[in-house]
């Protein structure tokens, strides 16, 4: 116990000694956190919709006013031709066109049907998708509305009509702050854990000073909790920052208990640091354990959840997330604090991401050699 407690307080000093170390790992997570959350929304808005009305009646009208009155969509203008249009598109100015054609009004009425065109711009797939969904079901809203109206206007009575009415459980507002901050904050855990366990051993290198050690009677596992435990509970401070940020600045309250967050992010530290100390054994550099760290983090970060649905992935991708110890955090994290999960509740993520802590661990125990 005494060599442990010695390895601390030479790393306590080492680690405070470094101004770049502290900036990195609270500085750093408080400035992404409060910006990123803003950046990241999955929610399209301002799509540019240039109309060709070719019919030029009561029902396009209507039309045009209900698109423009949703707050999705900006209209540039109404065309009398659809190269004028196109022009808009191909300058990027514009990114769909609908094209509604003569006798629009007149189809409708008479044969119960009409036809329109809709040109999406696919350079960005994300806006185009979206915008294009949110174009068809407002055409599909303001058919049915005519459809009803058309129903009623014989008959002295009323038609029944069903109407919906849908509620969000968990975050009834679709808040995409509140989905994104936990994901965020254990995304910054991550970085902050991985990056700096991995330069640790590496510096030593660097600077001369693991010769020294290793000629020492310091055993290897005492010498990997020496550097495991300054940046376990460092991550910790930084888990408690990132909470504090996302209560003072989103307003976002942990639905469950947050002891359970704690409970589980005290295991899910072992599991990247020990990561990040595995690195560091067989890099021989910073800027080998750097990169090596960023790859690292960058299919962690994809195959995680955070950004796509891991069910909207392909088999492979589906199956490689069970190797990611960032989607179970990721998703403990919503489950606590939009579902308010127990401790019962995740266990099994807990008893994954503890196999992965204990597996890195001995790895990086086995991997560190001493050499005299």
């Amino acid at each position: 116990m005494r060599t442990i407690r010695f390895i601390l307080e030479k790393e306590f000093r080492q680690v405070f000694r470094d101004p770049a170390i502290l900036r990195m790992m609270f500085i750093m997570p408080i400035i992404q956190l409060v910006i990123l959350p803003l950046t990241a929304n999955y929610e399209v808005k301002n799509v540019q919709l240039a109309i060709v009305d070719h019919d030029k009646s009561t029902y396009t009208r209507q039309l045009i006013q209900k698109a423009a009155a949703t707050g999705y969509f900006i209209i540039p203008g109404s065309f009398e031709a659809y190269a004028d249009a196109m022009e808009l598109v191909e300058h990027d100015k514009a990114d769909i066109i609908l094209e509604i054609p003569a006798g629009f009004e007149r189809s409708l009425v008479k044969e119960d049907q009409a036809q329109v065109f809709m040109a999406v711009n696919a350079i960005n797939g994300a806006k185009a998708n979206i915008g294009a969904a949110y174009l068809n079901q407002l055409i599909r809203e303001f058919n049915q509305d005519i459809r009803l109206r058309w129903i009623q206007i014989p008959r002295s009575g009323m038609q029944p009509t069903i109407q919906t009415e849908q509620r969000f459980w968990f975050n009834m507002h679709m808040n995409y702050q509140q989905f994104m901050v936990p994901g965020i904050l254990v995304i910054l855990l991550t970085m902050v854990g991985a990056f700096l366990s991995a330069l640790n051993i590496v510096k030593e290198k660097e600077v001369g000073t693991i010769e020294q050690i290793n000629v020492t009677p310091i055993k290897k596992h005492h010498f990997i909790l020496g550097k495991l435990i300054p940046f376990w509970l460092m991550g910790l401070i930084v888990l408690t920052l990132g909470l504090t940020i996302a209560r003072l600045v989103y307003g976002i309250v942990p639905a469950g208990n947050i002891a359970v967050i704690y409970a589980f992010s005290a295991v899910y530290l072992l599991a990247v640091l020990g990561l990040g100390l595995l690195v560091s054994t067989f890099a021989q550099t910073q800027q080998q354990a750097m990169l090596i760290s960023f790859f690292l983090m960058m299919v962690f970060i994809l195959l995680g959840g955070l950004y796509t649905s891991i069910d909207s992935m392909p088999d492979w991708a589906q199956w490689l997330t069970k190797f990611n110890p960032v989607t179970y955090f990721i998703e403990v994290m919503r489950m606590v604090v939009l579902k308010g999960s127990r401790l019962q509740d995740i266990l099994p993520q807990l008893g994954k991401v503890a196999v992965f802590a204990v597996v890195l661990n001995a790895w990086a125990i086995f991997s560190y050699r001493k050499r005299a």
